[in-house]
């Protein structure tokens, strides 16, 4: 199969995004600084090859902060950031806390706590269910959150007095631009972000993947299955002209007798996925073909955020 001859177009900007660099090394000085084990509520971001590797360095990884076995130990909260309920239980039980919420999570929370205490009832697009928009969600009384997913849920949204809408930071841009129109046609005067929610790295990498995925036979996404920017890329992908894209786990069997049907590939990874997974890929195709590689770069990226006072010496 060597004779097989495939091209790679590797689309950039790819993987980490700022947020989830900040949320892998607050864990990792938090056990340096601290000592073993820490505890981090849901998954520090979404990606098991990432959970699996700080398990290794002696991170414990809980779904509720009932599942700590010692409270004397510090807890980290995830990436995806929490309801405020959460942080409240945590200094009630007085355990020393670390918040790895992205800022740019962040933002929309005060976003929305801001509407709320002016009055306004809050629109949240994003996905049910989603860590991050539970977490939104969980910023305010819940009588004044409204979750829509589609645009059939904002053409059939139903409210009085004041609106303002938030959006989750990984969706689709192209979809959530859709959602928004019918909003401000259904609510004349609803207030927006003064700078979008979703998120830089989101965009760039949605970018790159229209540029590329028309050029291609196939087009893959490296990314775990809950991470719901990985997901809007395959989506982004085939709407950009590649219908057969996909996910691929790092764990699960690569489909070998797809891409080796293949002449151009297009290839990138989500917010989440190491780019170590990215070459390990293009090392296992080469196993079977000869590779070439052409990189589009989109755009270039230079955002770094602070990390939490407590893990600076």
């Amino acid at each position: 199969m060597k004779n097989k001859k495939i091209k790679i177009l590797l689309a950039a900007p790819r993987g980490f995004c700022a947020g989830v660099v900040r949320a892998i090394e607050i864990v990792e000085k938090a056990l340096k600084k601290y000592g073993k084990p820490v505890y981090v509520r849901h998954e520090i971001v979404h990606n098991k090859h990432v959970v699996e590797g700080l398990k290794k360095k002696g991170a414990i990884f809980v779904e509720e902060l009932s599942d700590i076995q010692d409270s004397a130990r510090p807890v980290i909260f995830s990436a995806h950031g929490v309801p405020k309920k959460v942080p409240e239980e945590a200094t009630r039980r007085n355990m020393f806390q670390v918040d790895a919420t992205c800022p740019l999570v962040t933002k929309v929370h005060r976003e929305a706590e801001r509407h709320n205490k002016n009055g306004y009832k809050i629109i949240l697009i994003g996905h049910k269910g989603h860590p991050e928009v539970v977490g939104t969600m969980g910023q305010i009384p819940k009588e004044n959150i409204f979750l829509i997913e589609t645009i059939e849920d904002a053409k059939e949204l139903n409210i009085d007095g004041p609106v303002a809408y938030v959006t989750q930071t990984t969706l689709s841009v192209d979809d959530t631009k859709d959602i928004i129109k019918v909003l401000e046609k259904n609510f004349p005067g609803i207030k927006g972000p003064t700078k979008e929610d979703i998120c830089y790295a989101t965009t760039n990498r949605q970018n790159a993947v229209k540029k590329v995925a028309s050029k291609c036979d196939m087009f893959l996404v490296i990314g775990s299955d809950n991470s719901s920017n990985s997901k809007r890329l395959v989506e982004v992908a085939k709407k950009a002209g590649c219908f057969r894209a996909q996910l691929v786990d790092f764990k699960r069997e690569l489909p070998l007798k797809e891409i080796l049907e293949c002449n151009t590939i297009g290839l990138t990874s989500g917010a989440s996925a190491p780019e170590k997974l990215v070459q390990d890929f293009i090392s296992e195709i080469k196993k079977y073909s000869s590779v070439s590689i052409e990189e589009y770069i989109t755009s270039k990226e230079n955002i770094t955020f602070k990390l939490p006072s407590t893990l600076v010496n």
